[in-house]
């Protein structure tokens, strides 16, 4: 298992902290093929350290300064979350500061906290973090901003009148879920018309625009981007991390993905995979999915956890000639999987 240490002080970052891997190469469709880390998993629960004493998982990436930061889920005993902050050299030795950079103090986070970072950064520096609120009765996806990506500045609930879709196939019939909203992916460049947008949902993934990174208006949910097709995501999609742009001009998603069972799959095993996406035509929904997912449950630690039977990835950077795919494992660690650039 890599080495993690503790630290009190991080690693200074400012809005003139340089991003990307000195050397990066923009990829083509698909990325990959992926090979899980021989010493996974990278992050552990440490029983000494109240807040993540339980679980650790679903982080989000970013090189900055030639090195890779980690904003990892930590979770106690009780399931309340809050959001950690780890960095490394080599992208797989990890110091961790000894404390969360983000934890529950709204009503709408009392009880679960926050949950599952996304994270992009704009082009004067500033980084905005997606998340979900999580009061044990509603998810609301929330947003905080930061320079520094130790103190942050949150916002309300970005949809709290939303009207959301769950798809389920067993019946073939939708149900509307009203003021539920969870996980979004935001696009690092402005459209054509001037404008960010984000990819968000668990079921059916819808889009969202703003002029500023920090105002969203959602599109309706029957405009929505994509559905499941494969038997391996009938249950639920989500995107991952930020959409990485291509060396000729589309975007690939990287999203997480669900199934009520199927040949191959457990019921509600998750995988993870791949969008191609041409930004100018968000209206017309993906321009290809794989027909395989990138990763699969293989390894006994992301069979059986917190929540069996799951990968699911918030975090993807290229570092050192590589991709580095971060991926919670059960619910309960973290695990990388790398590819060649």
């Amino acid at each position: 298992m890599p080495s993690t240490a503790y630290a009190s002080t991080p690693p200074v970052i400012t809005t003139s902290s340089v991003e990307g891997d000195a050397n990066y190469q923009a990829p083509s469709f698909p990325l990959g093929p992926f090979e899980k880390y021989a010493n996974n998993p990278l992050l552990t629960p440490n029983p000494d350290n109240l807040f993540e004493s339980a679980y650790i998982y679903n982080a989000a990436a970013i090189v900055l300064d030639n090195r890779v930061f980690l904003l990892y889920r930590a979770q106690t005993a009780k399931l309340c979350s809050s959001i950690g902050l780890a960095w490394s050299d080599d992208g797989y030795n990890f110091t961790r500061l000894d404390r969360p950079v983000l934890e529950a103090s709204e009503p709408w986070e009392a009880g679960g906290g926050v949950e599952d970072p996304r994270v992009t950064r704009s082009a004067d520096g500033m980084f905005v973090m997606t998340y979900t609120a999580w009061d044990f009765k509603m998810p609301r996806m929330c947003l905080a901003t930061s320079t520094d990506l130790v103190n942050w500045t949150k916002q309300p609930p970005l949809f709290p009148n939303l009207e959301d879709v769950e798809y389920c196939d067993q019946t073939g019939r939708t149900l509307i879920r009203k003021g539920h909203s969870k996980s979004g992916a935001i696009f690092p460049e402005k459209n054509k018309d001037g404008k960010y947008e984000m990819i968000f949902g668990d079921s059916f993934l819808l889009r969202a625009e703003s002029e500023d990174l920090v105002h969203w208006t959602a599109k309706p949910y029957n405009e929505y981007f994509a559905g499941p097709v494969h038997p391996w995501e009938s249950r639920l999609l989500e995107p991952g991390p930020a959409p990485i742009k291509t060396r000729d001009g589309k975007y690939i998603l990287v999203y997480n993905a669900a199934t009520l069972g199927c040949a191959g799959y457990r019921n509600n095993q998750y995988s993870i995979s791949q969008f191609l996406i041409d930004f100018d035509k968000l209206d017309q929904g993906p321009l290809a999915r794989l027909d395989k997912p990138s990763l699969v449950v293989s390894a006994q630690n992301e069979r059986e956890g917190l929540v069996n039977e799951v990968v699911f990835c918030e975090g993807l950077v290229q570092f050192k000639g590589k991709w580095f795919m971060y991926y919670g494992q059960a619910d309960s660690e973290l695990g990388v999987a790398t590819a060649d650039v």
